[in-house]
Parts: structure tokens; sequence; C-alpha cells
């Protein structure tokens, strides 16, 4: 795997003895202070469920357009179900992708007092014609939510903090789970599958269809492929990771080329976030490790809020404008 562009490690390591677990601590923090992103083997996904999830995913890509439709995102207040292809934004332009949004099941907020967050809180929108789905994607939100813990305990250890350091800040996760198709494109030049950004949350653990390229890393401003790996996850942090670390930790800039016609490719990104409500907590870092802090990025047009719920309100505000013209045009109006 020397080829590779982005570091490779082994979460097996975190079963092992304490030189292991201190190796595996020691990489991770190290892939995540220089690059940002990295491959996750032995992460222990089950061969049958990795291949259930691709099985539903096509199935769900394949259903007639009107059971699609049915669960349209823009029949969810709370930017939950399907996306059609074009349906969603990334710096304003629009990406050329087909999706379906999955987020924690619980009935909507009717406190009017409750921060405006609160509206991305609420049911999920499930197609009657593939019941299957949601029993696959409880399953595979399960597994990879206990990865991430895991993730964060080491993460924590690798920064001289408490291993339950994220966890007493955490509070009830956040999860948000993408089951993306991207279409095959014939034109000239790629297309825009997504458009380049960060992730505004704390962590993501992307799964690719084997074989199918098309994920590029900003690596010292330049574009480059990281091209799937057979039993790995790509795994980035979002900005709440670099914000928390004063810019020692990195997050960074991806994007993704659409494939070319008549081939697709399915992707499902998996991420972990606090609590809507968390104040996400700032490390004090060992003396060796923050001397080697750049500070975090400044962008004025995408400012990093404290509160968790507010990153993740604008971030779907922006990416998906007709779900918000339709139900939170109060929202725009006071942010214009």
């Amino acid at each position: 795997m020397s080829d590779l562009s982005l570091p490779v490690l082994d979460f097996s390591q975190l079963d092992g003895d304490a030189a292991a677990v201190a190796r595996f601590q020691d990489e991770l923090r190290t892939a995540t202070h220089d690059v940002g992103f990295f491959y996750l083997t032995g992460t222990g996904i089950p061969a049958g469920l990795e291949e259930r999830l691709h099985r539903v995913a096509r199935e769900f890509f394949s259903l007639p357009e009107a059971d699609k439709l049915a669960i349209e995102n823009v029949t969810s207040p709370h930017f939950r179900g399907y996306t059609r292809v074009g349906g969603e934004r990334t710096q304003g332009r629009v990406d050329w992708r087909e999706q379906i949004d999955i987020g924690p099941e619980r009935p909507a907020v009717t406190d009017a007092d409750a921060p405006d967050y609160a509206r991305l809180i609420g049911p999920n929108l499930w197609p009657e014609a593939q019941p299957e789905l949601r029993e696959v994607t409880d399953a595979w939100v399960a597994h990879l939510s206990e990865v991430a813990r895991r993730l964060l305990r080491a993460w924590a250890e690798a920064l001289g903090a408490p291993a339950s350091y994220f966890e007493d800040h955490f509070g009830e996760a956040q999860t948000l789970l993408k089951i993306v198709r991207y279409p095959g494109k014939d034109d000239p030049t790629p297309a825009q599958g997504v458009g380049a950004h960060k992730d505004s949350g704390a962590l993501t653990l992307l799964w690719v269809e084997p074989g199918k390229g098309g994920l590029q890393v900003e690596r010292d401003g330049t574009w480059v492929d990281a091209p799937p790996v057979p039993g790995a996850f790509v795994v980035n942090i979002g900005e709440l990771l670099e914000h928390a670390t004063d810019g020692y930790l990195i997050a960074t800039n991806h994007r993704v080329v659409s494939p070319r016609y008549p081939d697709d490719r399915i992707s499902v990104p998996f991420f972990f976030n606090p609590a809507l409500d968390a104040r996400f907590p700032l490390i004090d870092l060992p003396a060796e490790l923050a001397a080697q802090a750049r500070g975090v990025t400044r962008d004025p047009s995408n400012p990093i809020h404290a509160v968790h719920g507010e990153n993740a309100l604008k971030s779907r505000l922006r990416a998906h404008p007709d779900v918000a013209e339709r139900w939170h045009g109060d929202l725009l109006a006071a942010r214009a």
C-alpha cells in the first residue's frame, strides 16, 4: 500500500497489547495532524453486512422514480429522505448525485422556544417498497458508532487527555448516514459529484463501492486520488476537531469527481458528531503538541460555531436550498 496517497491505520491494534495501542495512537495523531485523512482497516465489519449494505443501496436507487420521490426530502422539514440528482449544492454549485439521508429516529420538536437547530430533529423517511433498508442501516450505524467512539478515545489519549475526554462532552451523538449514488457523466470535462469542502462536524467514516474511484483529497495544494482499499474505510476529521485542537489536527478539503458514463458509483459516508446542543471542548494540549498547533482556519463566509447544532443547521440550509425555502424561510430571512 506504499503507493497510496493517504496513511493506512489498522484499527485492530487497539485490541493488542500496550505497545500496539500506543503505536496506533501515535499513527492516528500523526495522520490527522499531517493530512486529516487516512484509511482504516481492521474494523471488524462483518462481510455479510457490507454486502447487504451494497445490495440495498443498489436496490434503492433502482426503485421506480415514483417510489423514491414519495420520500423526497422537500417533504421533510428535518432534511431527511431522498434527494434527486442535482438537488444538493456545495459552495453554491450543483452536486451531480442522488442520495438518501438517514439520521437518529426521533419525534419532531414542537416547542416554539426550542433553538433553531432543533428543527433538524425528527423522523426519517423510509421507502415502503424496501423495508429491508431500515434494518440494514440500523445495523451499519450501530457498528460504526462503536468504531467512532473508540477512535475518539484513542484521539483523546494521543492528545494527552483522558480517554473519556470527548465522550464526556459529546452528549448523545448526532449521527447522519448518507447513501449516495454518483451517476456517470459524458461531458468533455469531469463533473462535480461533490464540490470541494471540509466536513463541518467531528468525524466521518466513508465506505466506497469496491473498485470505484472519484474521491480526491487536497494535499499541499494539489488534488490527489484516494481510491478505495478493500476492507478499509476512508476516515477524515471535520472542523470541530480542528477547532478543539487549535489547528493541531487539520480538517482537509476533499471532493468527488463524477464517473464517466455509463459507469456509476455508490458511496456511504457516516458522520459521527456531538449532540446538537453540545459545546465542543477545547483541549489543553501538552506543550510539545501546542507548539505545533497552526490555529484554526478562518473563513468569514463559513464561521465555526461553538455549539454543534448551529454548524449542522448552517450546513443543511446551504446544501438544500429547496428544503430551506419550503420549511425555513424565517431562518433564511434572519440570516440574510
